[in-house]
């Protein structure tokens, strides 16, 4: 991904952080998100996936809903957005980017993730519209 296109797609993600209800906000504050051009080739085939456009956005650590006081340390969480992903989930009208469409996705990808930190379920999110 080349640096103007990079820098295009985080002015969206500005836009839409800036955007996000102030309790989610304050969330994402607790959550470091990391945002990435694409997956690792080590994550894509750790996942499965044929081609490391179809990953938005990961969550990794352990839910909040799975945490015990008794249990093992926790791992840092942290939430991750890949740039291509997004892009490529994102509608283009006369080959262009539709600005309101990769918002959405980058909106979409963001409360996804935060919603597995959560310990919400691919199914919960669907049903949320965040799937």
């Amino acid at each position: 991904m080349d640096q103007q296109s990079r820098e295009h797609f985080d002015l969206h993600l500005e836009a839409v952080l800036a955007k996000l209800p102030e309790t989610i906000a304050t969330l994402l504050n607790k959550v470091p998100m990391i945002v990435e051009d694409y997956p690792s080739d080590a994550l894509v085939r750790q996942l499965g996936l044929h081609n490391r456009r179809q990953l938005c956005g990961l969550y990794t650590g352990i839910p909040l809903t799975n945490r015990s006081i008794e249990g093992p340390p926790v791992p840092s969480d942290a939430i991750q957005i890949f740039r291509e992903g997004i892009l490529s989930q994102t509608r283009y009208v006369n080959g262009q980017i539709n600005a309101e469409g990769l918002r959405e996705q980058i909106r979409i990808t963001i409360l996804h993730e935060l919603g597995h930190h959560f310990g919400m379920t691919e199914e919960d999110l669907d049903e949320l519209g965040y799937g």
